[in-house]
Order: C-alpha cells, then sequence, then structure tokens
C-alpha cells in the first residue's frame, strides 16, 4: 500500500507557539543543508518530527515557511544587535548571532539572495543595513562618494568574515570580532577616514 505521507511517529502535543519555533528550527536546518527548490515540506516535517498535516496547521505553502525561517533568522539578528548602530560592538554581537544560529545566519546572508523568489527581501535587509553603515561611517569620510563606497563595503567585508569564521570552525572566538575590525579598520583606512 502506497501512502503519500511517511509514516511519522506521534510526537507529543506542543503549545502552538513551541510547536511552530520546532518546525522553524528543523526548517531552518533542512533549508540551510539543501536550499528553497530542493528541501520539500515533507523533509521539514520528517527533520521536526512531525506529519505534513502537522506543518500544514503553521504554514500554508513552503514559500510561507521559507519567509518566517528569514524573518526568524532577522528577528534574532536584530535582538543579538539591538541598535542599529555601525560601532565596533557590532562585530561582536554578530559573531555572537552567528554562533548562535549559523544555518539562520547563512540563509539570511547567502542563500535567500540567490532565490529569485526572495531577492527582493534580501535586497531590502542589505539596502538598511547599508543606509545604516552610511549614517554611522560618513561624517569621518570627507568625500561622499568614498564614504558610500565605505558604507556598501563595510557590512558586506564584515559579514563575509563571519561567514568564512563559521565556515573555517569558528577559530579562537575570543579574538575573531578584533580579527574582523582589522580588516574594517583597513577598508576605513582605504576610503579615507580622518579619524577611528
Amino acid at each position: 500500500m502506497k501512502t503519500t505521507d511517511r509514516a511519522t511517529p506521534a510526537s507529543p502535543k506542543l503549545p502552538r507557539a513551541q510547536r511552530r519555533e520546532q518546525i522553524l528550527a528543523a526548517a531552518t536546518e533542512a533549508f540551510a543543508h539543501a536550499g528553497f527548490a530542493a528541501t520539500g515540506l515533507e523533509d521539514v516535517a520528517e527533520a521536526a518530527g512531525i506529519s505534513r498535516a502537522i506543518l500544514y496547521r503553521h504554514f500554508d505553502s513552503k514559500a510561507q515557511l521559507y519567509r518566517a525561517v528569514l524573518d526568524r533568522a532577522r528577528d534574532h539578528l536584530r535582538h543579538a544587535v539591538g541598535e542599529p548602530d555601525y560601532t565596533e560592538q557590532i562585530i561582536d554581537d554578530l559573531l555572537v548571532a552567528a554562533a548562535g544560529d549559523p544555518s539562520g545566519f547563512r540563509l539570511l546572508f547567502h542563500q535567500a539572495a540567490r532565490e529569485p523568489e526572495f531577492r527582493a527581501d534580501t535586497d531590502r535587509f542589505n539596502a538598511e543595513m547599508t543606509k545604516t553603515a552610511h549614517d554611522q561611517l560618513a561624517a569621518d569620510i570627507p568625500d561622499p562618494a568614498w564614504a558610500r563606497w565605505e558604507a556598501q563595503l563595510a557590512p558586506a567585508a564584515t559579514i563575509a568574515a563571519i561567514t568564512a569564521w563559521l565556515d573555517a570552525g569558528q577559530p579562537d572566538p575570543d579574538t575573531a570580532a578584533a580579527r574582523i575590525r582589522e580588516v574594517i579598520t583597513g577598508i576605513a583606512t582605504a576610503a579615507g577616514a580622518t579619524s577611528q
């Protein structure tokens, strides 16, 4: 007898918010592992230890689930970073956020940008980061064109450095922020910052 839903062991009844979080955590891992296109809802249900019927009680479609995963990753990041000031402390905060949710960090900053359906969301998020960086850094750069250059490059370099740190196995977490700050200081120097 062929079934359309894989047999899933009965999972304990959880309050709705807890079940939703369980699904989002499993979906984050599944999407980070295989990407949006290659991940089916049955993969997420299996990873969460629930049936597709339970999954559909929380999310109507894979796209809705993926958006919720991205929203969750953004919320985790905003919670870790706090106020959107682009200061030296942001690197420490981003490292903590990335270490706490590496799959969410990768989805948010790398994989979502490759998914045409979610590219606009990613572009808006990146534009917000660039604007925040520009608001914080522009006063130190006398040339407005170089200030815009630094405001685009500094966040991108920070994210790339943190991703490389994750990929390298999170070496020496006590000095990682200082090492990444050296990269950002190099960008500021190249842009012609008058002070640090």
